[in-house]
């Protein structure tokens, strides 16, 4: 336990002990919360929300933002749905053809991003528009529905009682991990996020690294609408307007920096647990939705005030030395 706390540092630490307060005061307020079964449903309903987490990490690591998710998730989703009722009733090919489109239209925004330099966020708002534009055209704004019983069987799944969902969560989680600890491609990214410039001369390809970071993410999105879909077992285009403020919001809880070059996975996970926990216990405390948007808002906005006052903190350690 006490290695757990020590490897937890600044607001990683906070979060986890507001969680820890708040999971009390909410099982005492309603003894389901606590319960096997309701955890087990909070955790199938946040591994959407976990994945995309994992994604806009390195995205904000490396000094950008992606506004576009919510779209690329309804491409996808969309596309190896029509898939699924059409053609096929395979699932690992809905997966695939899910996760190689959000790989393209991520791809899209790297490409725009990384080779002609446009603000990742004035490229990710402009496909954001055409992607949901495309979507409600070819779809009529229309649900998706005559899933087949494969991915029906698939989303109830529960392998050592655990959700079949929560397990591509804790996949990406390790492989997010696995790519910013031990691969050239992770370190890129953080250099980046701190210095793109000083990134470049000492020897990263920084326009492949950023190029790569969108695919990333697009990918990410591909799975998670096949994962979401896997739940819902019915596929809405319009479901995921404005859902990267709640990814966002998870990442930044979780202590990585909005301007770059700082974060953990293990914080990104601590913040999609937060905003869990929070939804769910004021679901059961049957707080008004209003009042929900209300509270989190105030905790997103706190989280940054947070990161802004540390990082000048951490600047005003540093000594500065001119040479002329």
């Amino acid at each position: 336990m006490k290695k757990i706390i020590g490897a937890l540092k600044g607001q990683e630490a906070a979060i986890a002990g507001i969680i820890a307060v708040m999971s009390v005061i909410f099982t005492i307020r309603n003894p389901i919360f606590f319960s096997v079964e309701n955890l087990m449903d909070v955790l199938k309903a946040n591994s959407v929300l976990g994945i995309m987490a994992c994604g806009m990490f390195l995205v904000i690591i490396s000094g950008g933002i992606d506004v576009s998710v919510g779209a690329i998730i309804s491409a996808s989703a969309c596309v190896a749905g029509t898939v699924l009722v059409r053609c096929s009733s395979n699932v690992f090919l809905a997966f695939l053809i899910a996760g190689a489109t959000g790989a393209v239209l991520g791809g899209l925004n790297g490409l725009l991003i990384s080779r002609l330099r446009i603000p990742p966020l004035v490229v990710t708002l402009g496909t954001y528009s055409i992607i949901m534009g495309i979507m409600v055209y070819l779809t009529n704004g229309s649900w998706i529905t005559g899933i087949p019983d494969s991915l029906m069987r698939f989303g109830g799944l529960r392998p050592l009682g655990i959700p079949i969902q929560a397990y591509f969560f804790a996949g990406t989680v390790a492989l997010t991990w696995f790519l910013v600890k031990f691969t050239l491609w992770g370190r890129g990214v953080f250099a980046i996020g701190g210095d793109e410039l000083s990134a470049r001369r000492i020897g990263f390809n920084t326009t492949v690294v950023q190029h790569l970071i969108y695919v990333y993410i697009g990918f990410l999105a591909g799975i998670s609408s096949m994962v979401h879909t896997s739940i819902m077992q019915q596929i809405d285009p319009n479901a995921f307007k404005g859902y990267e403020m709640q990814v966002i919001s998870a990442v930044v809880l979780g202590g990585t920096n909005i301007a770059g070059g700082y974060g953990t996975v293990g914080g990104v996970v601590l913040g999609v647990v937060f905003l869990a926990v929070t939804n769910n216990g004021m679901v059961l405390m049957k707080v008004p939705v209003y009042w929900q948007q209300i509270i989190i808002g105030c905790i997103m906005l706190f989280a940054i005030l947070f990161n802004i006052v540390r990082k000048k903190k951490a600047e005003a350690k540093n000594v500065r030395i001119d040479v002329e």
